[in-house]
């Protein structure tokens, strides 16, 4: 067995050189998950660890909204449902039931997917502004049925007391860092797959995908039990790690702000709307730790949003990507832009690229829309 580990590290070294280190993309992410992972090695500040973790959890809740809204078309104003019912069933099944925080996790996802499949269920036969304004309504009806019922659900205060899911503070930031890193690349493996070539089907012509054969509406409610599934996920971690779950979790405000950081990010990606969460949430809290901006922060914050979707429509992460790398005209496989050459089939890269025009923007719905890959060829 030892004599077996300098093959696999070499073997490693080699895939790691020519699969990732190749693009300036994959290197910034290889960069940005190893600093996550050293983070609490080179800082032990509990407010940052506080925030990255945070950050962490909000990641997987917005890469989840971009599954449903960017690659399967069904844009959610609701997505919140999603991860306060992960938050309040794990948070009461381990108050109430006593049961392990893990299994708690583990519970809350599952009936978050459940909701997800009730709610796409209920929603099949809508398109457009009225699935989103319909998305929007469970939320609220869920708010409604849990200050019905404040003796269980504590009402506008939500619950409180809940366990965390390991004994210490780094233990637990690893656990969430780690848990976001699989999640995230689980969520883009699922959309670059088959499946996600069958959403952005969907979401193109849904009419010319069912004649095609494919079956649309299971399509669509797997789409939305797996994003469930993410988001619910994401809000079990949040009641353990803040040992709460309150309305908060439920607010039309959290489901708008997945919107925002998709569309901040780049719809279509899972890795944009990550990029935008780690961008936008701790400057949030930094510019609120400034008592002279006051409410500007917000202010703030709608300049920056404003300034990305006016001179990056497309979003932060395929704009700065395109100025990086370059698609080839043949392969259609992606190169640093500093190359003069393809890496894979060696046609000229620098010509082909002053001719090709700029890609329009993504549309979240309606036919015909071009979609930012979230290839990382």
């Amino acid at each position: 067995m030892a004599s077996s580990l300098p093959f696999f590290a070499r073997r490693a070294w080699v895939n790691l050189r020519s699969d990732v280190l190749v693009l300036p993309s994959r290197t910034v992410a290889l960069a940005w998950a190893a600093a996550i992972l050293l983070l609490p090695l080179l800082s032990d500040d509990a407010y940052l660890l506080r925030i990255v973790a945070m950050t962490c959890i909000f990641a997987v809740y917005a890469a989840s909204w971009d599954l449903l809204a960017g690659y399967a078309g069904q844009v959610s104003f609701g997505h919140a449902l999603f991860f306060g019912a992960g938050a309040y069933s794990s948070a009461l099944a381990s108050l109430e039931l006593g049961i392990p925080p893990w299994l708690g996790v583990l519970l809350g996802a599952a009936v978050a997917s459940a909701a997800g499949v009730a709610v796409g269920y209920l929603c099949l036969r809508l398109r457009g502004s009225y699935l989103s304004l319909a998305t929007l309504a469970f939320p609220l009806i869920t708010l409604g049925i849990l200050f019905a019922f404040p003796e269980r659900s504590g009402g506008e205060l939500g619950v409180s007391g809940v366990r965390s899911i390991l004994s210490s503070r780094m233990a637990n930031y690893y656990l969430i860092a780690a848990v976001m890193l699989a999640l995230v690349y689980a969520l883009w493996a699922i959309a670059d797959s088959r499946f996600g070539l069958v959403l952005h089907a969907i979401r193109d012509d849904e009419v010319a995908a069912r004649a095609s054969g494919i079956n649309t509406p299971r399509y669509k409610l797997g789409a939305f039990a797996i994003s469930a599934c993410a988001a619910g996920f994401a809000g079990a971690l949040y009641a353990h790690f803040m040992r709460g779950a309150g309305p908060s979790t439920l607010e039309v405000g959290l489901s708008f702000q997945a919107v925002i950081w998709g569309i901040f990010g780049g719809v279509a990606t899972i890795y944009g709307p990550v990029v935008a969460v780690f961008v936008l949430y701790p400057l949030t809290e930094w510019l609120g730790s400034f008592t002279a901006f006051g409410e500007l922060r917000l202010l703030i914050f709608a300049v920056i949003v404003l300034a990305v979707l006016l001179f990056m429509p497309r979003g932060l992460t395929p704009w700065i990507r395109d100025r990086i790398e370059t698609p080839c005209p043949r392969c259609k496989e992606r190169s640093a832009a500093w190359r003069a050459t393809c890496r894979i089939c060696g046609v000229p890269l620098r010509a082909a690229a002053r001719a090709q025009p700029a890609a329009p923007s993504p549309a979240l719905t309606g036919p015909g829309s071009p979609r930012a890959s979230s290839r990382l060829p």
